[in-house]
């Protein structure tokens, strides 16, 4: 835990720097172009943030985006197509993520009995517990990290992220 806060606040000192000054670019081509690359590093960013919480548990984010779908479940059975439609990294290879977390323990499959080429997913006891344990680190990072902003602010990113998208 010492380590992980250690490295929320090295990460912090990190990006307080302006863009121009981490990236040591004086001047951008627009303000465009500034906010396309500050959305980029930003992200990089909090994936690592991620990263440094997940990895000492021996979670990728695509495993863990997939644990937390799978949570999303209540109980109830989702097939492959339904997790590869709601990752986050919609390019993720959602079979091999499965498989990994299956060998670990914390998912199982179980092939479908009207449709027997579909492969239903279910979390385990022990993959619920992980994600218990998780809930607590990710919320102490998503405090740390977002502590210069206000929810409003938090919500207006949103908006505004969303909006990019279109």
């Amino acid at each position: 835990l010492y380590i992980h806060l250690l490295s929320i606040h090295v990460f912090l000192l990190f990006i307080e720097m302006k863009l121009e000054e981490q990236l040591k670019i004086k001047k951008f081509t627009s303000a465009f172009h500034r906010a396309a690359l500050g959305i980029i590093f930003t992200g990089n960013w909090l994936t690592e943030q991620t990263n440094s919480i997940l990895k000492p548990h021996g979670l990728s984010e695509q495993q863990y985006n997939v644990l937390r779908i799978l949570r999303g479940q209540h109980g109830k059975p989702i097939n492959m197509l339904s997790v590869q439609e709601r990752m986050l990294h919609p390019m993720s290879n959602a079979t091999r993520l499965v498989e990994k977390l299956r060998v670990k323990g914390l998912v199982k499959r179980h092939i479908c009995e009207e449709n027997r080429r579909m492969v239903e997913i279910f979390i385990t006891e022990k993959g619920m517990k992980l994600l218990t344990d998780l809930d607590v680190l990710v919320k102490k990072n998503e405090s740390a990290v977002f502590k210069t902003i206000t929810e409003s602010e938090a919500l207006q990113i949103g908006k505004i992220l969303d909006k990019i998208r279109g």
